[in-house]
């Protein structure tokens, strides 16, 4: 699975930043948020996935939640996957 990152924003002590990669399974591209904590020391990190409800994109979480300062704080990762890929249901007849 091949990487692209979107962007990259100075946050807090750390960085968000968000991803697209191409999901095989949904047949469609996806977007996915990670918040990545100032690590100088190289040591293992927590991670807390994140996932929003069923209308929510990654963005949801990133710009309503306020989480990136308490993640700076106690040192660990959040991801946050976009929870409904519009591609992939706009593809169901039902939604159109």
């Amino acid at each position: 699975m091949a990487l692209e990152l979107v962007s990259s924003s100075k946050c807090f002590n750390g960085f968000q930043k968000v991803y697209k990669h191409f999901s095989a399974e949904l047949n469609c591209s996806m977007n996915f948020s990670v918040y990545e904590p100032l690590n100088p020391e190289k040591k293992k990190l927590n991670v807390l996935f994140y996932l929003s409800g069923l209308t929510c994109t990654e963005q949801n979480f990133i710009q309503k939640s306020g989480f990136q300062r308490y993640a700076s704080e106690k040192e660990f990762l959040v991801v946050g996957p976009d929870t409904s890929p519009r591609k992939f249901l706009m593809d169901f007849n039902w939604i159109k």
